[in-house]
Parts: C-alpha cells; sequence; structure tokens
C-alpha cells in the first residue's frame, strides 16, 4: 500500500469500539485511525440502553479475561471520569439473601469476589443491611462499597473527544457491511465504498457475529437478542433505595432476575428481565424484524437452550406480561414498594452469545490476526472493561505488527 502511515479502521461506536480506537490512536504512532458507526451517534445501542453500573468483579471465574479486565477496567475508567469530570458515585451494592438456601451460596461469590481483589467487599448479617439500605430486607447480604454508577454515554462522548485530539476520524452513518482479507490488507465495506486497510478491529455489539462471518470467522457464537425492560420508580418515592440492591444469583436460571439500581442521574431503576427480542434492535413498540427472528429461532442452539430453561422462561415471561409481577419480584428485597410507585422505563437489548449446545457464552471472546480482530463476545461487565479491553487489544495487535 502506498501510504506513508498504516491505515487502521475500528468497526462499532460503542464504549468498547470508541475506547478501542483511542487506545489505538494514542498508543500507534504509525497508525492513521478511523472509527466506523453506522448510527448519527455514539452509544446509541447496548452502551446507550444499559443501567449505568461499575461492576467491581464479584460474580466472575478468577483469571476468566471478564474478571481480570473488569478490574483493570475500573481503574482505568476511573481515571478517565477524573480528566474529564464526568459524575460518578460509588454509590455501594449489596446482594441479598433472601432465605438460607441463598444464604449459602453468597460464601462462594466471597470466595470469588476475594480471589478477583474486589476492594472492601465482606459479608454483612440483617441489622447492617438495614444500616445501608433502610427500607431492604434480607438476612444476610454480601457487600460491595466500591461498585459505582456512572453515565456511560457521556463517558464515550469524552473518549471520542480523545481520539479526534489524538488524530483519529470518526465517521457516523456509515455501516460497514462486510470484511475480507486480501493478501496484507483487510477490504472494509460501507455504503457503496471499499476501502483498504491495514487493521480493522470488529466492535460490532449486537451484529457481531454477522460481520465476523463476512470476514470468514467461525459461526460461532452467535448472537440471539434479548430485550431487558426496566421500571422507573417515581421521584418521591427515590428514597427507598440508597445505591444498588441485587438478588443472589439462582444457578436454575440463566439471567439474575429483577434488581433495583440507582442512577447516576438518581432515579431508580427496577429491572430488567430477560426475554428473546424480535429484533436486535427493537426498543420500544411491537416492531418485529424478520430477519433477527429468523435466525434466532433458525439456530439449533437457541433450541437446545430454550428446552434446558423452560422454568427460566415461564419466569420471564410472568415479568414480560404482567408489570404487577414485574414489581412483586423487587418488592421481595424492598417491601415499601407498591405497583403505583413505578412507571415503564426504558428497554435494553443484550447481544447475548451461545454456542451450537445452547450455552451462554461467558467470558468474553476475542478472535483474529495479525490484521482483523473480532470481539465476539462482550456482555456485562464490558463497559466496566471497555477501556481495559482496548488496552488488551492493542497492545497484542501492536506486537503482531510489529512481527510481521
Amino acid at each position: 500500500m502506498s501510504h506513508t502511515k498504516k491505515r487502521a479502521a475500528v468497526v462499532g461506536g460503542g464504549i468498547v469500539g470508541v475506547s478501542v480506537a483511542r487506545q489505538l490512536a494514542r498508543e500507534a504512532d504509525g497508525f492513521e485511525v478511523t472509527l466506523f458507526e453506522k448510527e448519527d451517534r455514539l452509544a446509541a445501542h447496548q452502551t446507550g440502553h444499559n443501567s449505568g453500573v461499575v461492576h467491581a468483579g464479584l460474580y466472575y471465574e478468577p483469571g476468566s479475561l471478564k474478571a481480570t479486565l473488569c478490574r483493570r477496567g475500573v481503574g482505568l475508567l476511573r481515571e478517565a471520569v477524573r480528566e474529564h469530570r464526568i459524575p460518578y458515585e460509588e454509590c455501594g451494592k449489596i446482594v441479598v439473601a433472601l432465605d438460607e438456601k441463598q444464604a449459602s451460596r453468597l460464601d462462594d461469590i466471597h470466595s470469588r469476589a476475594v480471589a478477583n481483589g474486589v476492594p472492601g467487599v465482606r459479608l454483612i448479617d440483617r441489622d447492617e443491611i438495614t444500616q445501608l439500605e433502610p427500607h431492604a430486607q434480607g438476612i444476610r447480604a454480601l457487600h460491595s462499597p466500591h461498585t459505582a454508577i456512572v453515565d456511560y454515554a457521556a463517558l464515550t462522548a469524552a473518549l471520542s473527544e480523545d481520539l479526534r485530539a489524538a488524530g483519529g476520524s470518526v465517521r457516523l452513518g456509515e455501516e460497514v457491511t462486510a470484511l475480507e482479507r486480501h493478501k496484507r490488507a483487510v477490504r472494509l465495506t460501507a455504503g457503496s465504498l471499499t476501502e483498504e486497510f491495514d487493521l480493522v478491529i470488529a466492535c460490532a455489539g449486537l451484529h457481531s457475529d454477522r460481520l465476523a462471518r463476512t470476514a470468514g470467522e467461525p459461526d460461532e457464537p452467535r448472537i440471539v437478542p434479548f430485550y431487558g425492560d426496566y421500571f422507573l420508580m417515581h421521584a418521591s418515592k427515590s428514597h427507598l433505595v440508597n445505591g444498588l440492591i441485587y438478588p443472589v444469583p439462582d444457578p436454575r436460571y440463566p439471567f439474575l432476575g429483577v434488581h433495583l439500581t440507582k442512577r447516576i442521574d438518581g432515579a431508580v431503576l427496577l429491572g430488567p428481565n430477560a426475554f428473546l427480542s424480535s429484533g436486535r434492535e427493537v426498543y420500544e413498540g411491537r416492531r418485529f424484524v424478520p430477519r433477527d427472528v429468523r435466525e434466532a429461532l433458525g439456530f439449533a442452539g437457541f433450541w437446545r437452550f430454550a428446552a434446558r430453561n423452560l422454568p427460566a422462561a415461564v419466569r420471564e415471561a410472568r415479568t414480560a406480561l404482567s408489570s404487577r409481577r414485574f414489581v412483586a419480584e423487587a418488592r421481595k428485597y424492598v417491601p415499601a414498594l407498591a405497583h403505583h410507585d413505578v412507571t415503564r422505563g426504558p428497554r435494553g437489548i443484550r447481544a447475548q452469545a451461545m454456542d451450537g449446545r445452547g450455552a451462554l457464552v461467558d467470558d468474553f471472546v476475542i478472535s483474529g490476526t495479525e490484521h482483523m480482530v473480532h470481539v465476539r463476545n462482550a456482555p456485562s461487565p464490558g463497559a466496566t472493561s471497555a477501556l481495559a479491553i482496548a488496552e488488551h487489544i492493542v497492545s497484542t495487535s501492536l506486537q503482531h505488527h510489529a512481527n510481521s
């Protein structure tokens, strides 16, 4: 190629993509960096529809990418919010056990949290629960005092300014539809134009599997979209929750269930539930995207997952169909909450990666070569870990290029 500088493209304008592009622009002196985003704004999908929790690293398998990059990501995120003066609050989190069976599972979570280096985490009794959350109930809990909340869309915007300041560019409204290896370059197709890049890093979120397939990557993991609805507590009742109140994960169910989350603007969210979405980007109404539904229902892995998780489907269907049941789940932890204290809130769509056996892919999945990298799975705590994911990908990619 005739360029004096190598060219790098990052696909996806969520917090992971923007973090990767920023890291490249700052660290790769020999690269000209371009970020492609198909929407007319950044953080339009998962980043802009999540609850804003900065996870401390309680649940993740010690030594996994999730555990390692979450803890590193928290530190990098805190530096970024201080630099950009973005509101950030360590409101703390309690994982609450309602009975002895749930209480016994807290020990394992506590052990994982300690192994992951989560600061200040400890088991607390009923009295300490009410000291932290006067309106909550439970017999035992795990307290993570440094779990925090932030506005991820605002952080993404700030990181994009860092990218531009480092010489990178952002191209909005340009959907990348195909990637193809061509000798020692990658051909990137966006709209009617095809351009060549020395390095492409795809952080395509809800469409990560589709873009990977265009590049000849394996068919799996596949993305199966699950929506999660939230309810918003009326402002007059927001005093009922000081921070984050979570249930103890139940191994019988693949999803966590309804929890209560304080947002950085002071509002309190209830949710989310988890149910198969009628589209990868259907955030409101009853819109139906035939291709998305066809791909999900045509995937044998989904049916294997569904067959193993019928009790979970029943539980999630109840909260999807009945707002009273939804609120009743939250009332198990905060009894003073009433159905008339909430109103329907936002919806998010999670890019749930699944393999052909119907197993949910738990850890981050990053694959590729020295010329093309694909982030195939970056579930929660993906946003928390974004800056560490970027650091990990960019250092590996630059090392490959230095050796090629």
